[in-house]
């Protein structure tokens, strides 16, 4: 039988030695019993810096409050069911109260494990929101690039660990699909069919603004196989447009499908532009008193949300800016009664996040409803060397390309090393390598190692999770006691991502929990003469190889059984 979490029951029976010394001391302060896990393992597996929090509102120091509220805790313990699960207990530091669990405390977390399976890691108590994800929502004027491919495997993993939290996600497209860029990608278009129609021109560069990639010549190949074009080129005026970005949104969707990421939905801007949304949505705005005119254009009050400058919606020519369809679009959201909404745009968009926001509490929303993730640019490498990329001069390398070159698995993993706001370089060369250096392969070999060692339990009848919790305190080893404590952080690190929005936050986790099992194998036979051991040390390793795999599959990645 589980026993119940022990940090809660830790921290009411803290703030009860609170509560007892400050009574006999004839005071009273407000005091928050909250735990962490230290980073080094000397200074226990949970620590708390409460005291030395109250020492400071009380101005008095810290070490000798610590004392007595950890003499009034010992006293507390004895009487408790804690007693046996907490080794020892100690003031380390300035005022640190830090508690040692026993090694069978700090075992049983195998029987939680082999309770849960991969619900082990899901986080407990949180409110489960109706949540919007809207992520990639490349324009369809070319095939995704790395860029894109970092925003969908971000996207991707971020919702992957938000439903397993418990939040009810459903992914959004937002296609681009009319505009100044489509125009100029049907003018691209044009200009290609004539050139390869006529054979007049074909090594020139097209025009500076418009689309320059390869990938348009193909287009207009498969164009003119299927129309027959002939001067004069303009009668097929209306077939550049929609032929050239559907057939790009068919290659995205193909692309993304690759790469393990799917959608739930696709919304149209051109949808949404023909059906008078845009036009509710501005003269909402008006009523609410946050439009006015101005050198004949209409524009936003924006400032009196905390943008530095006030925004055009509709230019003088009474064309609409960018901004009031992309304001409606998020009207539109809100009104699904999505109750968070998550956008992750692309590096160009910092200055769009405050008009954004401006827009949604202007609707009468809570800007906190919003939360705008920046995925910053990747830089591709070969070892050293840096590869040039120019999106304008047909230069850039696809996310097609990419995945050819080092996997699905490797791509996805890599794109996730660092933080939304900070800047990716994506070694080739790593990613490509069957070494321990790559980090997605070290995490995946590790479960591949468990896998063989669950193959020979099998043929040696040895049952792989029947041991019971006195057998898991022989693991009491160095390697083994650090394997043991790194599966206990699993759900603090799944909930840090949660909590940030971060799909970073598992990454460090994963690698160090690959590295305390490859330590422990080195250090351990698993299968020994010794049965009560090998049980152990085989629930030991199946745990391992649990957490291992929940963890990779909110990345995207695989967990393969072979290597």
């Amino acid at each position: 039988m589980n026993l119940p979490p022990i940090e809660p029951l830790l921290t009411d029976l803290l703030l009860k030695a609170f509560e007892n010394v400050l009574a006999q001391q004839g005071t009273s302060s407000s005091v928050v019993g909250s735990f962490e896990v230290p980073r080094e393992e000397k200074f226990g597996d949970l620590s708390s810096n409460a005291v030395m929090r109250l020492a400071k509102q009380m101005k008095i120091s810290p070490r000798p409050l610590a004392e007595k509220i950890l003499a009034e805790t010992q006293r507390l313990l004895k009487n408790s069911p804690l007693a046996r699960r907490i080794e020892k207990s100690a003031v380390e530091g300035p005022g640190f109260l830090n508690f040692y669990y026993s090694t069978q405390e700090i075992a049983s977390v195998l029987l939680q494990i082999r309770e849960k399976g991969e619900n082990f890691g899901k986080p407990s108590g949180l409110k489960s929101k109706k949540i919007l994800l809207e992520f990639v929502s490349a324009n369809p004027t070319g095939p995704l690039t790395v860029a894109h491919g970092r925003q969908a495997a971000l996207g991707d993993s971020l919702a992957l660990i938000l439903k397993y939290a418990g939040h009810k996600v459903d992914k959004e497209y937002y296609n681009n699909d009319e505009g100044v860029q489509i125009n100029t990608l049907a003018a691209s278009l044009k200009m290609r069919v004539e050139r390869l129609v006529t054979k007049t021109d074909l090594d020139l560069p097209l025009p500076e603004n418009y689309y320059q990639g390869e990938y348009l010549v193909d287009i207009a190949k498969k164009f003119i196989e299927k129309f027959h074009p002939a001067p004069p080129f303009e009668k097929f005026q209306d077939k550049y447009q929609t032929y050239a970005r559907d057939l790009i949104m068919e290659g995205i969707k193909k692309d993304l499908d690759n790469f393990n990421v799917s959608f739930d939905s696709y919304y149209s801007q051109e949808t949404l532009g023909h059906s008078g949304k845009v036009e509710q949505c501005l003269e909402e705005l008006k009523k609410k008193g946050f439009v006015y005119e101005s050198e004949g254009a209409v524009w936003f009050k924006s400032t009196s949300f905390g943008d530095d400058k006030d925004r055009v919606l509709v230019k003088s020519d009474k064309t609409y800016t960018y901004l009031l369809p992309d304001i409606a679009y998020h009207r539109d959201k809100l009104e699904r009664k999505y109750e968070f909404l998550i956008n992750i745009l692309g590096p160009d968009h910092h200055g769009y996040i405050q008009r954004i926001k401006a827009a949604v509490e202007a609707l009468g929303y809570s800007r906190d409803m919003l939360e705008i993730k920046i995925a910053q640019l990747v830089t591709l490498f070969e070892g050293d060397k840096q590869l040039r990329m120019s999106t304008r001069a047909g230069e850039f390398i696809t996310l097609r390309e990419l995945l050819d070159e080092v996997g699905r698995d490797a791509g996805r993993f890599f794109f996730l090393m660092r933080r939304f706001d900070a800047h990716l370089d994506f070694d080739l060369t790593l990613a490509k390598s069957h070494t321990m250096d790559n980090p997605v392969f070290y995490i995946q070999y590790a479960h591949a190692r468990i896998e063989n060692i669950k193959n020979l339990c099998i043929e040696k009848n040895i049952p792989v999770d029947k041991t019971n919790a006195e057998n898991l305190a022989l693991l009491s080893s160095v390697s083994e006691t650090q394997l043991l404590r790194c599966l206990r952080q699993f759900p603090e690190a799944v909930r840090a991502a949660e909590r940030d929005l971060e799909p970073f936050k598992l990454i460090p986790y994963l690698q160090e929990l690959a590295g305390a099992f490859h330590r422990f194998y080195a250090d351990s036979r698993v299968v020994t003469d010794d049965k009560t051991l090998t049980e152990a040390r085989i629930m030991l390793a199946a745990g391992t190889q649990t957490v291992l795999r929940t963890g990779l599959r909110l990345l995207g990645v695989s967990a393969p059984a072979k290597m």
